[in-house]
């Protein structure tokens, strides 16, 4: 044996060994690593809950069964956990679970994805990677899509072969597309216009449509000769497209092929030319553009065009495009005239608003109206001596279109105008300048509407009254109290209703003297509606009490009736007091009148006062009352569920008629117990009272279902049935179905 041949021997023998040694420690690594992703990760336990904690289903064995490979991955719903353990509650997949021994808690809301072990996230690189095998693998036509809106993010130099190669692909070509037109390698603009050669059809529309996109110049040539392709898609998309593109090359080659250019192309060729126009205007070529958007305006072409001509021949000229505007106003074309008045909202000056102001009274009506609401958008003052004058003269339909710009105007000046504008013999018209008033801003407006309170008409003063309170008026309380006061009735109550909203504390002293005071059973009403909204909206009832009671103490006949029902509103432990003192007054009118205070009181301290008259009244009116007072008042209690049923229970002893039955079981849908449903049931097969007791069952049901699922089960199979109301119905049988299971696992 030679040395060489020793030599190659012994290398071999080395290489060999290598290879056993190397497969051995891959072996030993793979069954380490098989056994470790076995044994750390195990669940525990997994509930499906409502987020509120109205309640939940144990689907332990449903999430260790969507176990594969050591690893969870889900999405949190109904249908893979087996259904909805909570109708009409937000829920949540709770899973506990060891990882590497130790314990863990993983939540995933409902609709969202579960991953357990956590995933690591992939590097870009590996993300593009990943995208770019998809696509050249067999991937399903999803998984494509989602490759190519990865390499829309992550894409460079090295996707662009692959997605080039699917331009062609009558399904991936839009998504190949769509993953190119963000890439910022030049490569993308030569694969896209190679494509224009070798697609055709929807597919070639869709390259040009990306061409445009990326404004390539080197395009031009070759999509100047797709204006002529006979496919109107493609020709419309190669006209788009120089458009986006811009340039002397693109404008030369739109204007020579919308001269022949068939019907159906017009529009798109138009389309192209204007955006080259925007581009050569944005770029100061003024006459290149103007040229572009006179041809357009001129042309028998859709009134679209016209129009978006018209505006960029106005514009590009600036304040020189003010005669432009005007001839277009005054012209037959209302397309080109709507286009005008639009067109001056985005031209500044008083000089734009002096002309088209100067132009309202030369104008027929339905002009008039347009370029009044113009010129209220402008938002400009010179307008207004032309405004006020059409005010007074032209046609109704004109003088309220006049009157509702002044106050986008927002000028004080107005408000003398609009006042005198409101005493028209037009009702549209009076009615337009007392809305126009009451939106009209400032102080000196203010002013101008509490100087109607000072005229001697007493609608015109009353309207006055109404307009402060519309407006909030700072300063207005006190000429409101001097309104209170006023001669005329009309003009009392007004302010009153006004004082009502806009009174503090400082005005219930005057407030409780204007009531003492009333002089009819109106004025007593309004006086008793401004207390009681006054004192419903203070913080310190027992400040207020002292003064309401100290007028009662004074008050005789009607106003101590009016300032007993004000108690109710003002609240708190004195009022409370004096309404149980009054009800054993020895005057039938103030008892009858502090009895029903009690029965509305608001609190539950009125609770035992409504429940004796609901149990021992004679008078069959008060007992309802008392009745429906007692039943609104139990559910308030701070007490615990089992008295609330039981009061409730009694509460439906007293009832007789099913207005108050149907407010009891109301109240008994509040209650989450199996007391409660079993309470409600027995009128789920009562006619009268079916709908109500169904709606209060399936309250109760939804609360207690995991922890009481037969008692739910039976009362659902009856509401199921009982009502007419299909969600409702729907609802039962979802319950149903959930008290079933929950029955099962117990």
């Amino acid at each position: 044996m030679n040395e060489c041949t020793t030599k190659r021997k012994n290398a071999m023998t080395k290489l060999r060994m290598t290879f056993i040694l190397t497969s051995a420690l891959l072996l030993a690594a793979g069954r380490s690593f098989g056994q470790a992703a076995e044994a750390k990760f195990e669940v525990q336990r997994a509930t499906y809950e409502a987020v509120d904690g109205a309640g939940k289903g144990d689907v332990t064995q449903i999430v260790k069964a969507l176990i594969k490979d050591g690893r969870l991955s889900l999405i949190a719903n109904n249908k893979v956990l087996g259904g909805d353990p909570v109708p009409q509650h937000s829920k949540q997949l709770r899973v506990e679970y060891t990882l590497d021994g130790k314990p863990q808690v993983a939540v995933a809301k409902e609709n969202q994805p579960l991953e357990i072990p956590p995933v690591p996230p992939l590097t870009p690189q590996q993300r593009k990677e990943r995208a770019m095998a998809a696509l050249k693998s067999d991937a399903p036509f999803e998984k494509k899509c989602d490759a190519c809106r990865e390499l829309a993010v992550l894409g460079d130099k090295e996707a662009i072969p692959t997605l080039a190669g699917l331009l062609a692909d009558e399904k991936l070509s839009h998504m190949a597309r769509y993953a190119l037109e963000p890439n910022p390698d030049p490569a993308v603009d030569e694969a896209l216009r190679d494509a224009l050669g070798k697609v055709k059809g929807r597919l070639l529309a869709g390259v040009i449509h990306s061409v445009g996109v990326r404004r390539d110049a080197k395009a031009v040539e070759p999509l100047a000769g797709l204006l002529h392709d006979a496919d109107p898609d493609v020709a419309q998309a190669a006209a788009r497209a120089l458009g986006r593109i811009g340039g002397p090359v693109a404008v030369k080659a739109l204007n020579d092929a919308l001269a022949g250019a068939p019907a159906a192309n017009q529009l798109a060729f138009c389309e192209g030319l204007l955006a080259c126009a925007e581009t050569l205007s944005a770029g100061g070529n003024r006459d290149e553009a103007l040229a572009i958007y006179d041809r357009l305006r001129a042309l028998q072409v859709p009134h679209q065009v016209r129009t978006a001509g018209l505006r960029g021949a106005i514009l590009t000229r600036g304040k020189e495009g003010l005669p432009l505007l005007l001839e277009a106003i005054r012209g037959d074309d209302f397309a080109l005239v709507e286009a005008a008045a639009r067109t001056a909202m985005e031209m500044p000056g008083s000089e734009v608003t002096q002309a088209l102001a100067g132009e309202l009274s030369k104008l027929p009506a339905d002009k008039q109206i347009l370029l009044t609401q113009t010129l209220g958008k402008r938002a400009d003052a010179a307008a207004l001596p032309a405004l006020f004058a059409l005010t007074k003269n032209g046609e109704n339909n004109v003088r309220v279109a006049a009157i509702r710009a002044l106050p986008e105007i927002g000028s004080a000046t107005a408000a003398p105008v609009l006042v005198e504008m409101m005493g028209d013999a037009d009702r549209d018209v009076a009615q337009a300048a007392q809305e126009s008033l009451a939106a009209l801003p400032g102080t000196e407006v203010d002013e101008a509407v509490a100087a109607m309170l000072t005229k001697p008409d007493a609608k015109t003063r009353c309207t006055g009254i109404e307009l402060l309170g519309r407006r909030r008026a700072a300063g207005a309380v006190t000429t409101l109290l001097k309104a209170a006061e006023d001669a005329d009735e009309e003009v009392r109550i007004a302010g009153l209703k006004v004082l009502g909203d806009m009174a503090g504390a400082d005005q219930l002293p005057a407030l409780l003297d204007i009531l003492s005071r009333a002089k009819s059973p109106q004025e007593t009403q309004a006086a008793e509606a401004a207390l009681s909204a006054l004192c419903i909206r203070q913080a310190d009832a027992e400040a207020y009490a002292d003064k309401v009671l100290a007028a009662l103490a004074q008050a005789q006949g009607a106003q101590k009736l009016a300032l007993l029902r004000v108690l109710r509103s003002v609240g708190g432990a004195k009022a409370l007091a004096a309404a149980r003192t009054a009800a054993a007054d020895p005057n039938a009118e103030v008892k009858d009148a502090a009895l029903r205070t009690l029965c509305d009181w608001p609190t539950v301290d009125a609770l035992p006062d409504v429940a004796q008259l609901a149990k021992t009244s004679s008078d069959p009116k008060l007992k309802i009352l008392a009745l429906r007072g007692y039943i609104r008042l139990i559910p308030l209690q701070e007490a615990p569920a089992e008295q609330k049923l039981a009061t409730l229970k009694e509460a439906m002893a007293l009832a007789e008629r099913n207005e108050e039955k149907k407010l009891a079981l109301a109240a008994l849908g509040s209650i989450p117990s199996p007391e409660a449903l079993a309470l409600v049931a027995p009128h789920l097969e009562n006619p009268a009272l079916k709908e109500e007791a169904s709606v209060a069952a399936v309250a109760i049901a939804e609360k207690i279902v995991q922890s009481h699922p037969a008692q739910v089960a039976e009362a659902m199979q009856q509401a199921s049935t009982a009502t007419t109301n299909a969600k409702l119905a729907n609802r039962a049988k979802a319950l149903l179905g959930q008290a079933k299971r929950a029955a099962s696992t117990k």
